[in-house]
């Protein structure tokens, strides 16, 4: 059976974050954001409270997944259809929580395989139904809702059991892997016969290949092993027209590329079901250091000059003032990263080092390979921190970073939980621009606190870095209550940072994928030119935009000569399509 996350909110029903073993959190939050995070959370209403819309499913479509999936793989469970309703973005979760669930999934089917899943989409053509993929749920852009005013039957098709790596490749350093494996399962799977992916992305736990595919995601470690475009090689794809399949091979020259337009495409074109990625032997050491710089400026020099070294990290993450102060004040007691600011280290960076220490900001860099090659990397490294005015402070907080480098999410849902409404933006842009448009979004995101009368908060990491820039990565908050209305307030910080990403040089998104929260900002990002090709290949592939309608690019279902159960067979339905 396919494990899900809690209906309302991140992660598992028995993992959540708690502030009472941290005793520098709720003063910081309560001088930050004016909230006090000591008295007892909301609660999410009880499931069996709620109002839910019936399914309403025709006998024949359900009869036809049936037929396709088996009967216990189809359901129409009031709790499967919530799950599957929503992601798990600040927007999801406040509807949630106030029991506006949009327009509900009629049916979860479950495909076992890919011959499952070309059935499952040939009924869906034929009854003029709507398929939306379902990977973990994690996704946080709006790509898996369906349309609130959706009159057709809706289909979440979770890939759940599509969980295995199926062949390894040991001289091409590839991996057959389908589309359904979680994170957790598939470096299991990698693992145990001596390789990774190397792909750890903050949802690691919760999300699955397909996703990330689906969602162009990046992992915490893509310094070294790229971000999914990278490590994706290949892919197999149930579409209306039947099953696309690309050659696992290092480089082509074939016309616009095929896997490119999988990439990203969050279920349009198609049910990702399977894909051909690059995999690396374990390292023999890995290590995460710590580091302190005066300031962020010198921090994002730093990261730019170990971009261009010859070091090969597989971890740049520095994080600005503002959230090196949270970092320390989320710390447990005794903890590392709670001593890494001693009396004796305190005095050595104030009186030695000349440190401002509400300027300083915390760094973590990785390192990855054999044991000489991590010394030198480490020295590299050493040099350009040291060039920089950084500090190193030892394995202690990198160890913490690792175990808990999944854990933010899980903040973010007790901070909900407090009335406050707190969320994340993230850009690239290159590295001439990266302080220019740090500097921008901060001044747009406290006008918007302003205009809202509110106290907000809001703090930035690097935290992926490039040949010609990195990713900035924005978290803020600020305290509401939690009601329907509070979308509204969200709506304005986030608007003014997402177009202060436009107008100073960044992207409209790094690796958190368009859906619906990003879909009105695509044409400044990617040109008016750019959205009509791509509405000509969605069009062109799913002309009854049966496949995740609205998400990336909203549009109506274009007008045709017949309706899918009218026109001619789908090649889905042919014997020898794919």
């Amino acid at each position: 059976m396919v494990e899900h996350m809690k209906w309302w909110g991140w992660g598992r029903e028995n993992v959540s974050f708690t502030h009472s073993d941290k005793p520098k959190l709720a003063p910081f939050v309560r001088d930050h954001i004016g909230l006090d995070i000591t008295r007892p959370p909301s609660q999410a209403p009880a499931f069996a409270d709620l109002t839910l819309d019936p399914p309403t499913l025709p006998e024949a479509l359900r009869a036809a997944l049936v037929d396709a999936v088996g009967v216990e793989h189809v359901t129409l469970d009031a709790l499967d259809r919530v799950v599957h309703t929503y992601g798990k973005s600040l927007r999801d979760l406040v509807r949630l929580r106030n029991q506006d669930f949009g327009r509900l999934p009629d049916v979860v089917v479950y495909p076992g395989d890919e011959e499952a899943v070309r059935a499952v989409l040939a009924a869906a053509l034929a009854a003029d139904a709507v398929v939306i993929p379902f990977g973990g749920g994690s996704n946080i852009a709006g790509s898996l809702e369906a349309p609130r005013g959706e009159t057709r039957p809706v289909i979440s098709v979770d890939l759940g059991r599509l969980d295995r790596v199926l062949e390894i490749d040991a001289d091409a350093r590839l991996a057959r892997v389908q589309a359904g494996a979680l994170g957790p399962h598939l470096e299991e799977q990698l693992g145990a016969q001596g390789w990774t992916l190397g792909h750890f992305p903050d949802s690691f736990s919760h999300s699955t290949l397909g996703g990330w595919i689906a969602t162009r995601s990046s992992g915490m470690q893509s310094d070294k092993y790229g971000d999914i475009a990278d490590i994706t090689r290949a892919v197999r794809v149930v579409t209306p027209a039947g099953v696309l399949a690309t050659r696992p091979v290092p480089s082509q020259s074939t016309g616009p590329s095929v896997r490119e337009m999988i990439l990203g495409s969050e279920g349009r074109l198609g049910i990702i079901t399977e894909a051909t990625v690059r995999v690396h032997r374990v390292p023999e050491e890995r290590v995460i250091l710590g580091y302190f710089f005066p300031t962020w400026d010198d921090g994002l020099l730093a990261m730019r000059e170990i971009a261009e070294s010859e070091a090969t990290v597989s971890v740049t993450r520095v994080s600005d003032a503002n959230e090196t102060q949270f970092s320390l004040a989320t710390s447990k007691k005794g903890s590392p990263a709670n001593q890494l600011l001693s009396a004796g280290l305190k005095q050595y960076l104030r009186r030695v080092r000349k440190f401002d220490l509400e300027k300083m900001c915390l760094s973590f860099i990785g390192f990855e390979g054999t044991a000489g090659h991590v010394r030198t990397q480490r020295k590299l490294v050493g040099e350009i921190v040291g060039r920089h005015g950084g500090i190193c402070v030892g394995t202690g907080p990198g160890q913490l970073y690792d175990q808990k480098k999944f854990d933010t999410p899980y903040i973010r849902d007790f901070l909900l939980g407090q009335g406050a409404v707190a969320d994340v933006s993230e850009t690239s842009t290159s590295w001439s621009q990266l302080a220019p448009l740090y500097r921008g979004v901060l001044a747009r995101a406290n006008k918007a606190f302003a205009e809202l009368g509110v106290q907000g908060w809001i703090m930035c990491h690097l935290s992926h870095s490039y040949h010609s820039g990195a990713c900035l990565y924005f978290t803020f908050a600020y305290s509401a209550p939690i009601t329907l209305d509070a979308i509204e307030g969200y709506d304005t910080v986030k608007s003014a940072i997402q177009q202060g990403f436009l107008d100073l040089d960044g992207t409209l998104s790094h690796h958190h994928a368009v859906g619906l929260e990003h879909a009105g900002w695509l044409a400044e990002d990617i040109s008016p030119a750019g959205v009509t090709l791509m509405t000509a290949l969605f069009d062109g592939v799913d002309p009854g935009h049966n496949l995740n309608p609205g998400k990336i690019i909203p549009s109506a279902p274009v007008a045709a000569e017949a309706t899918p159960a009218e026109a001619e067979p789908s090649a889905l339905s042919k014997p020898d399509a794919g």
